[in-house]
């Protein structure tokens, strides 16, 4: 019984193996290939940190949620629930003297102990650049055009990047008049399409009813550019006109990449993170009720760490991505597949030299020992179970090798001597 319950990972993880492990690595190998022709560079955060680089004044997750321990010091550790508080830590610790623009990329899991009746795993792999020390539109259509082709070359088709600005929000926040706590409730129910909540909320609200009525709207603003200049009617307030030009800026510039239909607009889009600032985005597709990768930009956030750069960052959730392209039934070609190079023991010198010169043509090869209760059938099973394209079989001889297609079940023979000359 004991051993039964060691073979079991603690709720909300689980173990990736064989070809899906396979199929992940392939993906996040594309999506860091493109990341790298931005011309951002790696950089490696801990996996635990102090509590207060995730502290409520961060912005990040709430505490509850954080897997805490402690320290031989007694102090708080948490592991990361979110890696952007992490490269803004290390942006200021390093770069503070730098007046010029920073590019990170990441790759990294994030733990967030969420209730398990929410069906979410616990542990998730993200991948994401940050562009610190540039605050202009070029910088925010710069990382919504590193996501679209990251998606793009990952394998995805079908989606978009939904995009908001926290600044209509705020600007009409500052017409309301409403205290902190209003704004707080409004931004949650706004943020979950509750069009009902809203309107019973403002209406024990004293303020002008044009004012209630574009309030209410915000939930439903959402859909392709013509939804901006919609927007612009609702209100003269100038944070939140601000907000519909830099947007527009951004569509301007994505129009030149080539890539604005893969963007649509979401002014009811505020984040359930505390530190962005301005433009905020996700991207959907279908097969998975989650983003498969948000973003937006923190203005603010490094200088609770002592630098003052404005930045803009995005995070890929590669297990959700995963699961919506299983479910859309996109074809991951993955290198798992090999070779096993199969020898009789009378044949190990001939085998490892044969091994080496395979590799060292790009062969990923398996070497094994034929055992003698094993039949040659035995192994061929093995390679059907394992993904392996084909067998090579040394015999007893040394003279010829056995090649065994797995897939097409197909057998011919080659001479050892046309591999490893003379030598043989």
């Amino acid at each position: 019984m004991d051993n039964q319950y060691l073979l079991h990972t603690p709720e909300g993880v689980r173990d990736i193996y064989s070809t899906e492990c396979a199929e992940k690595e392939t993906v996040q190998k594309r999506i860091g290939q493109v990341i790298k022709l931005y011309g951002y560079r790696n950089i490696q955060t801990p996996m635990f940190e102090f509590f207060d680089i995730f502290s409520k004044e961060r912005g990040t997750v709430e505490a509850r949620k954080m897997f805490q321990f402690f320290d031989r010091e007694g102090n708080t550790l948490v592991l990361r629930p979110d890696i952007t508080p992490s490269i803004a830590r290390c942006a200021a610790k390093y770069y503070m003297d730098e007046d010029m623009p920073i590019r990170l990329s990441y790759c990294g899991n994030t733990f967030v102990n969420d209730v398990s009746y929410q069906g979410r795993l616990k542990e998730n792999t993200q991948m994401g650049a940050e562009l610190i020390g540039d605050m202009t539109s070029d910088a925010d259509a710069e990382m919504l055009a590193m996501l679209i082709d990251s998606l793009i070359q990952a394998g995805l088709r079908e989606f978009q990047v939904e995009i908001g600005h926290i600044d209509f929000f705020n600007g009409l926040m500052e017409e309301a008049g409403l205290s902190s706590e209003d704004r707080r409730e409004l931004r949650a129910l706004i943020e979950s399409k509750n069009y009902f909540g809203v309107e019973e909320m403002l209406s024990s609200r004293d303020m002008p009813e044009k004012l209630k009525e574009s309030i209410v709207q915000i939930p439903q603003t959402f859909g392709t550019i013509d939804q901006l200049k919609a927007a612009r009617k609702v209100t003269a307030n100038g944070t939140a006109l601000a907000a519909l030009d830099r947007l527009e800026k951004i569509y301007h510039i994505l129009s030149i990449y080539g890539l604005q239909s893969y963007v649509t607009f979401d002014l009811g889009m505020l984040g359930r993170l505390g530190y962005y600032t301005g433009i905020i985005f996700k991207a959907y597709t279908y097969g998975t009720g989650d983003a498969v990768a948000t973003g937006g930009r923190y203005d603010r956030l490094l200088r609770q760490f002592g630098k003052d750069a404005a930045s803009i960052g995005f995070a890929i959730h590669i297990d959700s991505l995963l699961t919506a392209m299983e479910r859309q039934k996109i074809q991951i070609e993955t290198d798992i597949t090999g070779t096993i190079l199969l020898y009789d023991r009378e044949q190990k010198e001939k085998a490892i030299r044969l091994a080496g010169i395979l590799r060292a043509d790009g062969t990923y090869l398996q070497l094994m020992k034929k055992y003698h209760e094993k039949s040659l059938e035995d192994y061929i099973a093995l390679a059907k179970r394992s993904q392996v394209g084909g067998v090579l079989y040394l015999d007893k001889s040394g003279k010829t090798v056995l090649v065994i297609n797995v897939e097409e079940n197909t057998r011919s023979q080659v001479s050892i001597q046309s591999w490893i000359g003379d030598e043989a």
